[in-house]
């Protein structure tokens, strides 16, 4: 087979972090407060990488929750209650969640590389089949994140 052939058939490496990356689904996170359990679960449209991109959160239903749009050095959040911006994704992620994402370490979760994260344990052995698992077992109280992609 000539040289071209072979190269015009090659992939670039994907490495966690690079291109634009998609991932859709659903996302549940529940912080384990004997005094005030919270729980949060969406369906999910994930586009782009920790240093841009864009979230859109939706409920069972298909009504928006939120939209968070960010590239280095702003972030943008968006609700039914108006739009906010903040510095970072990190930032504006805690108002919609009940307890703070490891934001960079979960885009490389999510592209199945077990990057670890102050706190967090991810168990990645599901992820084929669509599945990705973290525990937060620091700062107390707990937290467990599950994730299942489309």
């Amino acid at each position: 087979m000539p040289l071209a052939l072979l190269a015009a058939c090659a992939q670039p490496e994907r490495r966690p972090g690079a291109g634009a990356a998609h991932w859709s689904g659903r996302i549940q996170l529940r912080v384990q407060d004997p005094d005030a359990p919270q729980s949060f679960a969406a369906h999910f449209e994930l586009h782009g990488s920790a240093q841009q991109g864009t979230l859109d959160l939706s409920s069972p239903w298909g009504t928006t929750l939120a939209r968070l749009q960010w590239h280095p050095g702003q972030a943008r959040l968006e609700t039914s209650g108006g739009q906010r911006t903040a510095a970072s994704l990190q930032a504006l992620l805690q108002e919609v969640t009940p307890a703070p994402l490891p934001v960079e370490a979960l885009f490389d979760w999510l592209a199945g590389v077990a990057t670890a994260a102050s706190g967090w344990e991810v168990d990645l052995q599901a992820l084929n089949q669509g599945r990705l698992s973290a525990q937060r077992t620091a700062p107390a109280p707990a937290a467990l994140l599950r994730i299942l992609l489309d």
